[in-house]
């Protein structure tokens, strides 16, 4: 059975570029607009790992990764936080609030796959 990783970004054509780069590699994708979306999604979801972004309307990424975090159901799934926020203050805010892996926006496909299948056990 694939593992199924989850995707949280408003830009639906950056959520698309991520999901075929995770699908190709084998994993089915759960695709979320923001962290309220996401929330509503995990809810009962079996997710093995979640790809988040910080800046977005409704519930920014940090405050969703500490929502994911506080959660039993959850607060050991990994998280990857790709970005476009680059400076330490923010990578030091998403490390102190459980994310595994930081990476910055524009990026590689193949880094952000690489990432995944080292953290989704």
């Amino acid at each position: 059975m694939s593992k199924t990783v989850m995707v949280v970004d408003d830009s639906g054509s950056f959520r698309t570029v991520v999901k075929l780069a995770l699908q190709k590699a084998g994993y089915g994708v759960v695709e979320a607009a923001d962290g309220v979306d996401a929330c509503s999604k995990l809810n009962g979801a079996k997710i093995n790992l979640i790809v988040c972004d910080v800046n977005m309307p409704n519930m920014d990424g940090l405050s969703f990764l500490k929502h994911v975090k506080a959660s039993p159901a959850h607060k050991f799934t990994p998280v990857i936080m790709l970005t476009t926020e680059s400076q330490e203050a923010k990578k030091a805010e998403g490390r102190a609030a459980g994310a595994r892996a930081w990476i910055t926006k524009p990026f590689q496909p193949s880094q952000l796959v690489d990432a995944v299948n080292r953290l989704c056990v």
